[in-house]
């Protein structure tokens, strides 16, 4: 046959492998199960175990493929798939995956030594994991040698560098291995994909490479599934510390005021004192209980029963609270500790200063999959320059405002409108859903 067709051939063969190994490896990084394991350094024994049977099943097809079908011999990367078992989980899963992925070959072709050849290659990937100056390591491994070892000339003590060098010595070290049993010592006994004898050397170079590339595409495309993952749950956990600190910022503004109330009763009215203390101790053992971001619309109603029950001590029959709530909404899930200071500053810039008292009016219902709310008094209103700036100045609304961006991501409405001497209205509307963040 013409040497230049072979050629031809053999390149084919080889780019079809590279090809495989990223689509399986595409693949197999869809399965949350997966995921989960790449993203854990430090694995239980059961890991493990599932990470070399996940690794083996999807990898070990093609090799079963082309035991049973030698036409399909660029589907099979079983050396390579084993050496990435164990560098990827460590000597047991390297192991495992090399026992299982040769089976097929060991018995349908009888290539004895495919067996002991992939599990020694299984527990080797687990030693070049163990060697890493960091675990780290393997995911920043490029496909560059020349890139590798100029930085070596550069930074020769650099430990990471070197190991960088030693991981791909190791795999071009393998598929000599490899080529020397496949033709040398037990020919017919292991799989190899090589040019006939005589062949270019350009041809045994296209086969090294492409067993680099095969073992190192899938590292690549796990580690940017790896980044993705771990960003993401970085991003999650600054916005749950962020809703944390929000919410603490709340809570204690909230005693301070309620513990000034009390104050100004001690020595006027000591009874009326004892008894805010010991509403005041209710609210404080609920929010104890409470660690939850969200609550349902019912228990934040609830709760302004109680923290207006300690304001009412003071106003008595000049404050009047009235509840407009529909039915369907009160199951809603909305932000904890939302309401609460929306109404502290109704009543604290609102009706505290009117002699004559006022009302705080809460309204609530849903409407095409949203909830709306609406809190209005008819206190002394607010200044059209204090108003311009609301949400940027105070504790209670701008945190209100800043949490809602942070659970909805943007897909809500807040607004403030006063007249003075008429009053204020607080309007917010909210997925009814419960939100993703």
């Amino acid at each position: 046959m013409d040497q230049n067709l072979v050629g031809q051939t053999l390149i084919a063969v080889l780019l079809i492998r590279i090809a495989f190994a990223a689509s399986v490896s595409s693949l197999l990084v869809r399965a949350d199960a997966f995921k989960r394991l790449l993203l854990s350094e430090e694995r239980t024994f059961f890991q493990r175990l599932m990470l070399a049977f996940l690794l083996s099943g999807v990898f070990g097809g093609g090799a079963a493929i082309r035991a049973w079908n030698s036409n399909y011999a660029a589907v099979d990367m079983g050396m390579e798939a084993s050496l990435i078992a164990g560098v990827v989980g460590g000597y047991v899963p390297g192991l495992i995956a090399g026992v299982l992925i040769s089976t097929p070959a060991f018995w349908v072709k009888s290539e004895l030594l495919s067996l002991p050849l992939y599990a020694a290659v299984g527990v080797l990937g687990g030693l070049v994991r163990d060697i890493a100056p960091e675990r780290a390591e393997i995911w920043k491994i490029t496909a560059f040698p020349d890139l590798s070892l100029y930085r070596v000339l550069r930074q020769w003590s650099d430990p990471q560098r070197l190991f960088h060098v030693f991981f791909l010595a190791i795999v071009l070290a393998v598929e000599s291995l490899r080529f020397l049993a496949s033709r040398e010592i037990f020919g017919g006994m292991i799989f190899a994909t090589y040019p006939e004898p005589g062949a270019h050397f350009a041809q045994y170079v296209a086969v090294w490479a492409a067993t680099l590339f095969t073992v190192i595409v899938p590292l690549k495309i796990w580690s940017n599934a790896r980044t993705e993952q771990m960003l993401e749950m970085q991003q999650r956990l600054l916005q749950e510390s962020r809703l944390r600190a929000l919410t603490s910022q709340i809570n204690p503004h909230f005693l301070f005021n309620t513990l000034n109330s009390i104050a100004s009763l001690v020595r006027t009215n000591p009874e009326t004192a004892r008894v805010v203390i010991q509403k005041l101790s209710n609210i404080l053992r609920r929010l104890l209980r409470k660690h939850e971001n969200l609550a349902s619309l019912r228990e934040e109603i609830s709760f302004i029963d109680d923290y207006l029950s300690i304001e009412l001590v003071r106003f008595g029959d000049k404050l009047r609270f009235v509840k407009d709530v529909t039915e369907d909404s009160l199951n809603v899930q909305v932000p904890s500790m939302m309401l609460q200071p929306i109404i502290e500053n109704c009543i604290k810039h609102g009706l505290a200063s009117k002699v004559e008292g006022g009302f705080i009016r809460l309204k609530a219902w849903q409407a095409e999959g949203r909830l709306h709310l609406l809190i209005e008094d008819d206190g002394v209103g607010i200044p059209d320059a204090e108003l311009a700036n609301i949400f940027t100045k105070g504790i209670g609304v701008s945190n209100v405002n800043e949490r809602l961006k942070v659970l909805y991501d943007g897909d809500y409405k807040m607004w403030i409108d006063s007249k003075l001497g008429e009053g204020t209205r607080t309007g917010i509307e909210i997925p009814a859903a419960y939100p993703t963040r």
